[in-house]
């Protein structure tokens, strides 16, 4: 029985899942957010290039490491290379039960919230929702019988993805391909709708809102805190390094497909971007809770709520499947090297799919929607998942001094300062986190360190990682 996942990802399905890994709905609503911490549509266009230039710089390293390791598991295969089986269980454990199967978990959540904008989604009332508790000591009150409806729907969304997956690898790509293509095309479309209206006004692009404040220091903090949003509208990128081992010459696409999808990426969103502040200046978008369809109502007098939702609703199912598709793979990359239930690192005999691990990761994400405590976990690790960009962009440097030898088909230009630039705004990053939530903490805005929580829960693995270390032994 083969126990190697086939190759069937070439240049473009490899492009799309970049894309489509990306972009979610974020763009749809976080300009606002960014608007309003900048008042300058200048500053916004260019905290977008900032953003999506550092992540080139992360893409730049992940590529020359997905052409050194063209391996099924990504990460978790560089970091066990770098510094060894613990560290890269620490990994794989955090992603898997926590950070990626409560991000599937919410984005299939915001998917099915969206469609029932036209679908119509029952609820229990308030007193048979509030029926069931689940108390989570210092953290918050879970009431699992919440948007009932919506949650339903949310789960059949990952049932029927995890079953195309576990099937087909082919199929798989082809509904992450067309979704990525819908998406893309739809955003075109209401970019072109929106800058050809004829509704707004150039100088839009160049006009501050009236509480702009030029001074240096506020600026810079301005800046630092959008490129948070920034940074986290394009997470997601290396999701192709996941599926490394299934992509048809990795020593060339891996790199390819990384700079192409960002690249296209950036754009996309400066276009966005333009076309929001084309009809809404920067104040009026500070005060928009759903920008997209503010900006469509102003441009093409349409209903831009049910026009919005309905990219919501393509754009997050394309991410719910991109996520689901690639990191299944760490899963399987676990169990393949025996540092978890070996079983989740076979090939199905018939489909030679990693079908094992793919229902772990459906499973586990349908319980997140259920329990509906996804968004309070999947905040608390966004710390870790920095943490562990950090260690792999340091580890990139100790493995050019480490191994040498190794063939890189694709290298780092401009090294060591582009990596070097990467870990910087990575320490940076984690940094105005900590100092964040221990500030949230101390004032009482939240019940408990983020950042140190989401620390504390990735040790957690550790027992499991004794368990399975002495599994493997006596195997």
């Amino acid at each position: 029985m083969p126990n190697s996942l086939p190759k069937s990802i070439g240049l473009w399905s490899a492009v799309s899942l970049v894309i489509g890994s990306v972009i979610g709905a974020g763009i749809f609503m976080r300009p606002a957010t960014m608007a309003g911490q900048l008042h300058s549509p200048t500053l916004l266009l260019g905290v977008w290039v900032l953003g999506g230039t550092v992540s080139l710089f992360g893409a730049m390293i992940y590529a020359e490491l997905g052409a050194m390791y063209p391996e099924t598991g990504g990460p978790y295969v560089y970091l066990k290379e770098i510094y060894g089986e613990f560290v890269a269980f620490l990994y794989g454990w955090s992603t898997m039960a926590v950070i990626n199967t409560a991000a599937l978990a919410s984005i299939a959540f915001v998917c099915a919230d969206y469609a029932a904008w036209f679908v119509h989604l029952p609820r229990f009332s308030i007193g048979i929702e509030h029926s069931v508790k689940w108390h989570i000591p210092f953290v918050a009150d879970i009431y699992p019988l919440e948007n009932f409806g919506v949650k339903c729907l949310s789960i059949l969304i990952l049932l029927v993805l995890t079953v195309v997956n576990y099937l087909s690898t082919i199929w798989g790509n082809r509904v992450q391909f067309l979704a990525t293509v819908l998406k893309s095309l739809a955003l075109v479309l209401v970019i072109g709708g929106i800058l050809f209206s004829g509704q707004g006004h150039a100088a839009n692009f160049f006009t501050n809102a009236p509480d702009f404040h030029p001074g240096a220091f506020l600026v810079f903090a301005a800046v630092m805190a959008a490129t948070s949003g920034a940074f986290s509208s394009y997470d997601g990128w290396y999701n192709i390094n996941m599926v490394a081992g299934e992509v048809i010459n990795p020593q060339r696409n891996i790199s390819r497909s990384l700079f192409i999808g960002l690249g296209a990426c950036i754009g996309i969103y400066l276009l966005v971007s333009l076309a929001y502040l084309y009809v809404l200046p920067v104040g009026v978008m500070a005060g928009s809770p759903l920008v997209a369809a503010d900006a469509v109502n102003k441009a093409l007098g349409l209903s831009g709520a049910s026009l919005v939702a309905a990219l919501i609703i393509i754009s997050t199912f394309g991410a719910t499947q991109n996520n689901l598709l690639a990191n299944a793979r760490i899963v399987f990359a676990m169990g393949e090297g025996g540092d978890f239930f070996r079983w989740t690192g076979k090939v199905h005999p018939r489909w030679g799919t990693p079908g094992n691990s793919m229902i772990v990761m459906g499973v586990w994400s349908m319980l997140f929607v259920l329990s509906g405590s996804f968004d309070i976990l999947a905040d608390m690790f966004v710390f870790m998942s920095w943490v562990f960009y950090g260690l792999t962009a340091i580890g990139f440097f100790i493995l050019r001094r480490k191994r040498p030898d190794i063939p890189r088909p694709y290298t780092v230009g401009g090294y060591p300062w582009i990596p070097a630039i990467f870990i910087v705004f990575t320490l940076f990053f984690l940094g105005t986190t900590l100092y964040n939530d221990i500030t949230a903490y101390s004032s009482g805005k939240a019940p408990i360190i983020n950042s140190v929580f989401g620390l504390v829960l990735t040790a957690t693995g550790i027992p499991f990682y004794w368990y399975f270390q002495r599994q493997k032994r006596k195997a």
